[in-house]
């Protein structure tokens, strides 16, 4: 057992045996917990070092705490001038100089050592058996497999948690909710155990943060720049967190699930993911009916676009533009693609669109469609093919 693990485990005997129910947790790996007292159990080594450092600096505060409050205490109650004690007359002393100065260097020494030596083992990326880019979004993440076994890999990660179970102001929650409120998702990023993930991040609209608190990683995604950090689990599982930077209205519904699985599962998950990933594949060439456009880009516009521009199109005033009337969505079709591809800043609007290139170009294609045929639009070029997205992708 780690030293972080049985430091857990005494901690929860202790408020045991002190019948302190409220305060006994259970031993849960992966996701917070109720009366938690310390940080979340670590499945990694980094995690273990940063578990350790933490309790460490605790002690030496602790240890400092104690003697500067008791010798200060010690010495106004023992000293007071209602016992008789005077007041010292010295005017400085060379021993207390050199003591108070030597003393705290020896401290910070003592407690950077560690600190420094933990944080360059987060910085060193190298030598990784997968590498994996997380993208942030509002508010989802893209997760794409770059260098490894699952190689070619991509796919969205979005909330999990029906909309309904959340309610709002003035809203009850519809439901039941479980253990995993609002930290589950639909695609779950699947790594095998015991291998170096190296963990690229940036995002394409706000400042987003990847963080996974059992892993003691945190890394923020920051558009226009890309940054990395990595993690190794030794402990087979599904550990959760979420977005930690604040990203606008919706950053409490963006959570991260990661679920490590043996080599053999995870050679199993590829297969499957890139069978199914084949399969789903669209060709970009075939002709869709109006009828089929609409309907695959309702699926798209609910699963990508709902949250910043609403189901009824109408986006929110001083925020995120409405569809439902805009020149761009019932102008020509070539601009709406364009910005679908390569996004759009609007001086109105502090918010910025999103390049979503990410989509394959049937969604993006069928999305427009949809929009340009649904509330009060009227567009006159009312479809976009595939092909026509295709081509402004290769320009």
């Amino acid at each position: 057992m780690t030293y972080a693990k049985r430091l857990q485990a005494l901690m929860l005997g202790l408020a045991v045996s002190a019948s302190i129910p409220a305060l006994a947790e259970p031993v849960i790996t992966g996701r917070p917990v109720e009366h938690q007292l310390n940080m979340q159990l670590p499945v990694t080594g980094i995690g273990e070092e940063v578990y350790n450092l933490h309790n460490y600096m605790m002690l030496v505060c602790l240890v400092i705490f104690i003697g500067v409050f008791g010798v200060m205490f010690y010495s106004v109650f023992k000293h007071r001038k209602s016992l008789g004690h005077k007041p010292a007359t010295f005017h400085e002393s060379t021993a207390v100089e050199i003591a108070w100065t030597v003393v705290p260097f020896l401290i910070v020494i003592g407690m950077a050592l560690p600190a420094t030596r933990t944080v360059v083992a987060m910085k060193d990326t190298s030598n990784a058996d997968l590498t994996i880019k997380a993208t942030g979004m509002q508010w989802k993440w893209g997760y794409d497999y770059l260098k490894g076994e699952g190689e070619g890999i991509s796919f969205l990660s979005n909330l999990s948690t029906p909309r309904a179970l959340v309610g709002g102001p003035g809203v009850e929650p519809v439901g039941q909710r479980n253990e995993n409120y609002l930290l589950e998702v639909d695609n779950e990023v699947v790594v095998p155990v015991n291998k170096k993930v190296r963990l690229i991040t940036t995002a394409n609209d706000v400042i987003h943060s990847w963080t996974i608190p059992a892993f003691a990683v945190k890394q923020d995604a920051i558009p226009g720049f890309v940054r990395d950090t990595w993690f190794k689990a030794d402990q087979i599982g599904t550990y959760r967190g979420n977005c930690v930077e604040l990203c606008g209205k919706d950053h409490a519904f963006m959570p991260i699930v990661v679920k490590v699985v043996s080599a053999e599962d995870y050679t199993k998950w590829v297969n499957e993911k890139k069978a199914a990933m084949a399969a789903s594949a669209d060709d970009a060439t075939k002709t869709w009916t109006l009828d089929e456009l609409k309907t695959r880009g309702e699926k798209v516009y609910t699963t990508n676009c709902v949250a910043c521009h609403q189901a009824n199109g109408k986006g929110v005033p001083s925020a995120f533009a409405s569809l439902d009337g805009s020149p761009v969505v019932n102008g020509p079709k070539a601009e709406q693609i364009n910005v679908l591809l390569n996004g759009k800043h609007s001086g109105k609007f502090p918010s910025a669109m999103p390049a979503w290139k990410q989509l394959s170009d049937t969604e993006i294609a069928s999305v427009i469609t949809y929009t340009r045929n649904s509330w009060g639009n009227k567009a006159a070029e009312n479809i976009v093919q595939p092909a026509e997205v295709m081509a402004a992708r290769s320009k």
